[in-house]
């Protein structure tokens, strides 16, 4: 052997040792110790049903041979069954926390037991019988024994985990609950709300005393649920119930509750002056941590926009970003963050986030290191519309998927910089989108505004030229999967209404409206990440995206709504003042020009904004146009300028319709 061959040879050792170790460690049976009581209870009803096998089978009594099989393979029979039972999962959980599915764990694993005891004593302890004519016939266990074996330990093991789940869920001396404990009405007497009265029976000391139900389904009306509490009627009767039975508080216990019954069940016990909380939405659960009354929560605005909301699994629609380096630009605002937050659950090899605001970047930064425990995450302080900058982030990083959300959002903040805001939402998506085709990105999706469609101010008209940047990019860069997400208001984002009203609230008002038939559409942070995460696995060649958004609300009765919620009253407590629109600023919002034809998609409420390809050369003479003036620093020059784009935009579109 040479040396090279040798050096080869000893070198390939580490690795071996270290793959040698994982599938050690990954074959090592999924048992802990808090799983050793749970192997002695097995061990005897394993047990139990092999010996009962036997005597059921041979009621008038075990012949010699079969006593003999019995007591020399009680034992390697029970060892036997353990191993497989841990080798199926079945010690992965409590017993107290065995739900429906848990019980097929069970069932497989006490077939697999079977089976395994029948090989065992086939190959291993096989007995001989004289046969009623002539000769020896060997034999197993006789069929009998096998089935009985079967159903007892079915009934047994179930049994124990379904007694055990049952004694730790029921108080032990019947439900005390703490000394001035608020009675508590909740609504829902399905599997949310079963769930928080169970929470309440077992934590006494939460402070909530059960004193009914609330549920629309006719089945469960009278229905007694759990420890006497009844359902006391629908939600049509919710003013009645609240009469009778006087609540201190009223917990919304479904999750998946539309809008519309959420706003009815809030007025119910505003009048009442009754306080209302509420279980998570189903997103929020599936996010949060700890037990359930823990996620109580107040009712929130967007709790009552009516509109049913988007629910993804991002495990799944994010399952193309596991093991990728991916970057987040604006990193540090709130789509941005957000985004962070849900891509970090699908697993990237690294995550890049990229702000150019150092308090923003730090806070994200901080929030999925410390306390997310986030590993593989990169803060990168840099600004987009430095070209040199995002080449050399991309040249160190090497992202292959890129969401640019970074992008000034406020339209009266805009209007007084138009400069800023084109240089930084126009020529910086330009300059990011360009970067990353070069770098052979493999995915790039850009985060756009409905104010992007016949842009009436210049936040809008920015963003439309970001749309027309990544279209261009698109043609340029075949080999990367580009996209746009286009979609309404995000509650509780940096430029959304809904902090402004918060604040106005809270000096007391008054709520300022510009006109009260205006109306937007609105969806919630998560919400919105959801679809931008879903749409960067639907892009190709540069198409926009975008979500149902269902009915537009009124901005006028989503101020009422908040102010409502706070325990005020719109023109008695906090008035309510109509100050007139602003420059540029539309009545109603809209999801598609004129010129784009809405077409469904794989994923359920997105839809593709079709139209015709633009002319990258085009593009580039308009960018190359618009980027004269920002250095120029022309603001009224580019305002003219972005208008003429805009109309001659959608005079080719005109001109190309079929």
């Amino acid at each position: 052997m040479t040396a090279n061959a040798r050096g080869s040879h000893i070198s390939s050792i580490g690795p071996r040792i270290v793959n040698m170790r994982r599938w050690i460690k990954s074959a090592a049976l999924p048992v802990h110790r808090h799983s050793i009581a749970q192997l002695v209870v097995d061990a005897l009803l394993v047990a139990l049903a092999y010996y009962l096998s036997y005597r059921l089978r041979f009621d008038r009594g075990i012949s010699q041979q079969y006593s003999n099989l019995l007591w020399d393979t009680i034992l390697p029979v029970v060892g036997l069954s353990l191993v497989v039972f841990a080798l199926s999962g079945m010690y992965r959980k409590w017993w107290r926390y065995f739900g429906h599915r848990d019980y097929e764990v069970v069932v497989r694993g006490v077939i697999l037991s079977t089976l395994a005891m029948v090989g065992y004593i086939a190959l291993i302890k096989p007995i001989t019988i004289e046969a009623k004519g002539s000769g020896v016939t060997a034999l197993s266990a006789p069929i009998g024994v096998v089935a009985l074996f079967f159903l007892l330990q079915v009934g047994l093991l179930g049994g124990a985990r379904f007694a055990a789940r049952a004694i730790t869920e029921r108080p032990s001396r019947g439900f005390r609950p703490a000394k001035g404990a608020h009675a508590v009405l909740i609504v829902g007497a399905g599997d949310g709300g079963r769930m928080v009265l169970r929470e309440i029976l077992r934590n006494p000391n939460l402070g909530y005393r059960p004193i009914g139900f609330i549920d629309d389904d006719p089945r469960k009306r009278g229905l007694i649920v759990d420890n006497g509490i009844k359902v006391l009627g629908a939600t049509a009767d919710l003013a009645r119930v609240l009469d009778e039975v006087g609540p201190d508080e009223v917990l919304l216990a479904i999750p998946s509750a539309p809008g519309e019954l959420r706003g009815r069940v809030v007025a119910a016990c505003r009048d009442r002056s009754i306080a209302v909380r509420t279980l998570p939405t189903v997103f929020e659960l599936l996010q949060g941590e700890g037990d359930v009354m823990r996620q109580v929560r107040e009712v929130r605005v967007e709790d009552m926009l009516g509109r049913e909301p988007v629910r993804m699994e991002v495990a799944r629609v994010g399952a193309y970003l596991n093991g990728e380096v991916v970057m987040v630009t604006g990193a540090g605002g709130s789509i941005g963050s957000e985004l962070c937050r849900q891509i970090s659950r699908v697993g990237p090899q690294r995550l890049i986030v990229v702000d150019h605001a150092e308090d923003n970047l730090f806070e994200i930064y901080r929030e999925l290191e410390e306390d997310r425990h986030v590993r593989g995450v990169v803060p990168v302080l840099a600004d987009c519309k430095e070209e040199s900058r995002m080449r050399e982030v991309f040249a160190e990083h090497r992202p292959t998927v890129v969401f640019h959300a970074a992008a000034y959002k406020h339209v009266g903040m805009m209007e007084l910089n138009p400069v800023e805001a084109v240089r930084n939402n126009a020529l910086g998506t330009r300059i990011v989108a360009g970067v990353a085709g070069d770098a052979g990105v493999s995915a790039f999706v850009l985060v756009s505004t409905d104010k992007a469609v016949a842009p009436a101010t210049v936040m809008g008209a920015s963003k439309a030229l970001a749309e027309w940047a990544v279209q261009a990019a698109a043609t340029r860069h075949p080999a990367t999967r580009y996209a746009t997400v286009r979609f309404g208001n995000v509650l509780g984002s940096s430029g959304s209404v809904v902090p402004i009203f918060r604040r106005q609230i809270a000096a007391g008002g008054p709520v300022t409206i510009t006109d009260p038939q205006m109306t937007r559409y609105f969806m919630t942070i998560p919400e919105a990440v959801q679809l931008i995460i879903r749409s960067g696995s639907l892009g190709h060649g540069g198409e926009v995206f975008v979500l149902e958004m269902g009915e537009p609300v009124r901005i006028i009765d989503l101020a009422k709504d908040m102010i409502r919620l706070c325990g005020l009253e719109p023109d008695v407590d906090i008035a309510v003042q109509i100050v007139g629109r602003r420059p540029g600023e539309k009545l109603h919002e809209e999801l598609f020009n004129t010129y784009e034809r809405p077409q469904p998609t794989p994923a359920e409420k997105l839809l593709l904004a079709e139209r015709e390809p633009l002319d990258p050369a085009w593009v580039e003479e308009a960018f190359a146009e618009v980027n004269a003036l920002v250095e120029a620093g022309d603001a009224s020059a580019l305002a003219v300028k972005v208008q003429q784009l805009s109309d001659a935009r959608m005079t080719v579109a005109v001109r190309q319709a079929p």
